[in-house]
């Protein structure tokens, strides 16, 4: 644990004074494979939250506060700017019927026409709404409420509200089975609470000891195994069925976000602070490594999967002294690009 911690801090030095290069030049692969393929710069001084794919259209929708941009990730250019989302945090993809839903700052979902990229409707959600999830079998769009310890059902096909879930503690990620039951990380209790779409009753409470502070969350629905992404840099594996943790698995500085590749059996986890992407490998549903830690950029912490080709999107920009993720150099904001 020592010599990982020296790793890490020379990881985010090394980070740091790069940044400013934006990796123009593709990193060498290392044992993963897994290295920055491009960068698609962007511009702007806004900050950014979360970031969702849609693979069939090759889009790639980001929140940065004031609007969203629309990435085409082929071509890397920007699609469109999309304003009227004061505060927009992030966007709910549901592609077969056409639609987005937003989380914005003001309490608010807006609802996108995918094809028009026009606002045709808005819903009153919780108390900051966060994060995100959709379940094909409800058919139904869940928001994360974060300080109003809350989720809001939404229908997906109708654009209404269906009912809410009351939580004991703060929501952050969450993650949907495809068949109903979704999962949610409580942050301050360091649990995954279970809920059922379509009842919208709470299920179970599991503790993710020794996670601290969970935030991303990521699912293999195959496998039934839930990856939580903590504070205190590690990775969990939790069997969804019974709530019993799997493995503990070192990650980066900073660790924000989680995905799962079914196709490929690796889970990620992205760290802002160190500057890294780790890869880790599922040998079986009880049996789980760290393959490497890819070199990606300081502040990099939000990703989203590109089912088509299997790359990993992640956004950051350089900061002033002393910033925060919202306080922006221009000019230096880029959506980077890795895979193998």
């Amino acid at each position: 644990m020592c010599n990982r911690n020296i790793v890490v801090a020379v990881a985010v030095a090394v980070s740091l004074a790069v940044a400013g290069l934006a990796f123009a030049i593709p990193a060498v692969p290392g044992p993963s494979g897994y290295h920055i393929l491009k960068t698609i710069p962007l511009g702007g001084t806004e900050g950014w939250d979360y970031i969702s794919m849609d693979s069939s259209s090759r889009r790639l929708y980001i929140g940065r506060q004031t609007h969203m941009d629309v990435v085409d990730v082929d071509s890397g250019t920007v699609v469109a700017t999309l304003t009227g989302m004061p505060g927009v945090h992030g966007i709910a993809l549901v592609p077969e019927f056409g639609l987005g839903f937003t989380v914005e700052e003001n309490d608010t979902t807006s609802i996108l026409d995918l094809n028009t990229l026009k606002i045709i409707g808005a819903l009153k959600m919780g108390k900051d709404p966060d994060s995100y999830a959709y379940d094909e079998l409800t058919k139904r769009v869940f928001v994360m409420n974060s300080a109003g310890a809350s989720a809001t059902a939404i229908d997906a096909a109708k654009g209404a509200i269906v009912g809410t879930v009351a939580f004991d503690g703060q929501p952050e990620f969450v993650a949907s089975d495809g068949k109903g039951k979704i999962f949610v990380n409580i942050t301050d209790k360091n649990q995954i609470l279970e809920f059922d779409g379509q009842s919208l009753q709470i299920l179970q409470h599991w503790s993710l000891a020794p996670c601290e502070g969970p935030s991303g969350l990521s699912i293999d629905r195959k496998n039934r195994r839930l990856f939580s992404a903590c504070d205190n840099q590690m990775m969990i594996v939790m069997n969804a069925e019974t709530g019993k943790v799997i493995a503990s698995l070192p990650t980066g500085a900073g660790t924000d976000a989680s995905l799962f590749d079914p196709d490929t059996g690796n889970a990620f986890a992205s760290a802002g602070g160190a500057g890294t992407l780790t890869v880790i490998h599922e040998d079986s549903p009880d049996k789980f490594r760290v393959v490497e830690d890819v070199r990606t950029q300081s502040g990099a912490r939000t990703m989203a999967l590109d089912k088509k080709t299997h790359n990993v999107l992640l956004v950051t920009a350089r900061h002033g002294h002393g910033s925060t993720h919202l306080d922006v150099l221009p000019d230096t904001f880029v959506v980077l690009v890795v895979g193998k």
